[in-house]
């Protein structure tokens, strides 16, 4: 029997591709490299026996968000979101902390002096919050179906994220909480956009939250494979796609993977423009992440820190703009630390007792060497002592996050630069850049917008122009 659709990655967006088609009727396989689903939103014992850590992505606010995921039934399907008490906690020099509390006005509160610059900021993009996202999460170019909830978010997001908290904040408090938030970008903070990042986040920890699945993120991944089965799709683990001969016949194929895999997969079909445009296709900075199995929670000198499952390791606003502002280059001396301590909101993940700790810094991509030392002295400034409680430790460099999945080029798990020009023209600047020239390929990695982020959104865009373009039908 004919397939109407074949999908190659099971990642996030592969998934959603997949279930988006399934929805629709049709008949879909998904082919993935690895022995299961997840890609990046996968979770594996890389420490110790009982210890689950996520192998890429931790936190997931967009995922919950996501105006895909949001209306699928995946708590049927095993999924359950843990909450923490608080979606972000920065501790500070001294002692001190600051924390991004899921309600508007305690964040507020906590700001001190700039509570009422937070609540200006951020009040306005809450009231309609889903169509903002809704928005947002769409390419571009397109007319949008919220234009005044857009246009009130650009006003705030096209400039900078560090003009933007210069301008705003005036307490240590206000403007380490905004930096540390727009070092997510893996961008200078001084480079036009990065408030918009900023921004989406903030936004979300007010709207959503900022939890994770419980068990670990490969529980998401399975939850959308588990779906997908129900619908009648298909996927096959441990299959390698070079080229569109490793593919059975199907009326469309959709590529979650990087722009080289998809050309690998067009062969001689893409035009010279094309293949030149994709293989110019601009990367940020990589990443090193490190995963710890500890004997006990984090010891942190701040104690409100344990009220977040999210940390921002990096001190004051300054210190984190010079981390950013050297980070593609050179390992910075004291690098902006993005840490989640799931276990002590999921007891599951680790033996009883146990706890794990998993932490990145931003490094010149393709870094091989070791980022640990800055790291793990970083960790030492706000959990003194913590060294000893650790039972095992795995480093993981940029060169190995891209041989786990060529969507990470260099360690850059975005997917790709994700400046203004880079969110615009991602990977072309077209209206609809899923489309290739190739009638019935499509490209649905993030590597299309709205990009990075475990949402899936590039996946169910991609299978919607799929739908239109071949099958003349709406996703359902």
């Amino acid at each position: 029997m004919t397939l109407d659709a074949v999908v190659v990655g099971a990642g996030p967006n592969g998934l959603s591709a997949a279930v988006t088609l399934a929805r629709a009727g049709l008949r879909v396989q998904v082919f993935e490299a690895h022995d299961r689903v997840g890609g990046g939103l996968s979770s594996a014992e890389l420490t110790l026996p009982g210890f689950t850590h996520d192998v890429g992505s931790a936190i997931h606010p967009l995922a919950v968000a996501s105006p895909a995921f949001r209306t699928w039934p995946l708590h049927a399907f095993g999924l359950d979101w843990v909450q923490p008490v608080a979606p972000v906690a920065h501790p500070l020099p001294g002692g001190r902390s600051v924390t991004l509390e899921r309600d508007l006005h305690a964040t507020a509160e906590g700001l001190g002096r700039d509570g009422p610059a937070w609540v200006r900021l951020m009040g306005p993009l809450l009231a309609d919050w889903e169509g903002l996202l809704d928005d947002l999460l769409r390419p571009l170019p397109r007319l949008p179906r919220h234009p005044l909830s857009l246009v009130r978010f650009g006003l705030r997001g096209l400039p900078s994220a560090q003009l933007v908290g210069d301008t705003l904040f005036r307490t240590p408090e206000g403007r380490a909480l905004w930096a540390g938030l727009a070092a997510h970008s893996n961008l200078p903070l001084t480079t036009p956009g990065t408030a918009a990042m900023t921004l989406v986040l903030a936004l979300l920890a007010h709207a959503v939250g900022w939890p994770f699945p419980r068990g670990g993120a490969q529980a998401l991944a399975d939850a959308l494979r588990a779906y997908l089965d129900f619908l009648g799709g298909e996927v096959l683990t441990g299959v390698t796609v070079r080229s569109a001969r490793d593919l059975p016949p199907a009326r469309v194929t959709l590529v979650d993977s990087s722009p080289r895999v998809l050309l690998g997969v067009l062969g001689d079909r893409a035009p010279g423009w094309y293949r030149a445009a994709l293989e110019g296709y601009r990367y940020g900075p990589g990443l090193q992440k490190l995963d710890y199995a500890l004997s006990g929670p984090m010891p942190w000198a701040a104690p409100r820190v344990a009220r977040a499952a999210t940390v921002h390791l990096g001190g004051l606003a300054p210190d984190l703009a010079e981390s950013e502002r050297v980070a593609g280059r050179q390992v910075p001396a004291r690098p902006y630390v993005l840490a989640a301590q799931h276990t002590l909101f999921d007891p599951s993940r680790a033996p009883a007792g146990g706890h794990t700790f998993w932490a990145y810094s931003h490094v010149p991509a393709g870094f091989a060497g070791d980022a640990s030392g800055p790291m793990e002295a970083q960790i030492d400034r706000f959990a003194p002592g913590w060294r000893d409680l650790i039972l095992a430790r795995r480093r993981t460099t940029a060169p190995e996050l891209q041989a786990f999945s060529p969507v990470f080029r260099g360690g850059d798990v975005n997917g790709g630069r994700g400046d203004l020009w880079g969110l615009l023209a991602r990977p072309l600047p077209t209206p609809t850049p899923y489309r290739t020239p190739v009638k019935g390929v499509y490209l649905c990695s993030s590597a299309t917008p709205p990009g990075g982020g475990i949402h899936g959104m590039s996946g169910y865009h991609a299978a919607q122009a799929a739908l239109h373009d071949e099958f003349r039908l709406r996703a359902p």
